[in-house]
């Protein structure tokens, strides 16, 4: 068996679900000896929990539970802070590629992963640095992507795009994407690039909007570290890492982007398979 003595829960907060699944789940976990550690939202969800902030809850627990969507996960990845500890994605409703132990599927999915029967995909995460004159100004990880949106009403943004000091070119357009093959299914997706199997080595650059037609998205290998100058005036263009967390850019910034030596390690179900999911969430048609 694993050396699974402690474990971490981390919730979507105001998740009707959650308020019957985490007590429940709580005393499944305690009833089998295992010490839980809980974030803010996840004690609110049950009595008596000592709550930490999210980037203390997975400290020294060999498996972290996630509770809620994939906006959710990817919170839960960030808190991870680098750490190799496998997450429990439960899906608590809604499209989640990423989150995908149905509800009535965690307690015989949570016995498989305490006897070390569990299948772990490991999901690689993009380094991006923002470069400010000549100094580092800013660091993150995304699991997604890293996204360029224009911060104004109506005005398209310019962004200089290298990959391996190459040129490519100079976008202009309402964005740019920057994605790993976990992130083709999400941004990337709805402004047209291509869905990349989970362990295809890539990273894929998608123009949002672009002015020029003939802009489409390109697929580059993972050992690629692509860099973006920032063309629009100060505050005119935002970076967005993972939708959640980002910064306003200033002209002349460049954000380097490159494969972190990080994996997230997500359990997957035995059953569950990449085109399993895409049907299932996608809607495409059975056989």
């Amino acid at each position: 068996m694993p050396d699974i003595s402690r474990v971490g829960v981390i919730s979507k907060p105001g998740a009707e679900a959650a308020r019957k699944i985490v007590p429940e789940l709580l005393e499944w976990l305690r009833a089998r000896g295992l010490e839980v550690r809980c974030d803010e939202a996840t004690a609110t969800y049950a009595s008596g929990l000592a709550a930490l902030p999210r980037e203390q809850v997975a400290e020294d627990c060999g498996l972290l539970i996630v509770l809620g969507g994939d906006g959710t996960l990817l919170a839960a990845a960030r808190a991870l802070g680098g750490r190799a500890v496998p997450l429990f994605a439960v899906n608590l409703g809604g499209l989640g590629f990423l989150t995908a132990i149905a509800t009535d599927e965690i307690y015989p999915e949570l016995e498989r992963a305490l006897r070390g029967e569990h299948r772990i995909g490991k999901r690689r995460l993009l380094g991006c640095e923002v470069r400010r004159g000549e100094q580092p100004a800013s660091q993150y990880e995304a699991l997604n992507d890293v996204v360029f949106t224009k911060a104004s009403i109506a005005r398209m943004i310019d962004l200089d795009t290298y990959v391996d000091t190459r040129f490519v070119c100079r976008y202009k357009a309402d964005g740019l994407i920057v994605s790993t093959p976990t992130g083709s299914t999400a941004y990337s997706l709805s402004a047209g690039g291509p869905i990349i199997f989970p362990r295809v080595a890539a990273l894929c650059i998608t123009p949002i909007c672009p002015h020029m037609l003939t802009n489409r998205p390109v697929i580059v290998p993972d050992s690629s570290v692509i860099e973006v100058v920032n063309r629009a005036e100060d505050d005119a263009t935002y970076l967005t890492i993972d939708g959640q967390v980002g910064e306003p850019l200033k002209e002349g910034d460049h954000v380097v982007c490159r494969s972190s030596p990080h994996y997230l390690q997500l359990i997957r179900p035995p059953r569950s398979h990449f085109f399993d999911v895409l049907r299932q969430k996608l809607k495409w048609g059975e056989r």
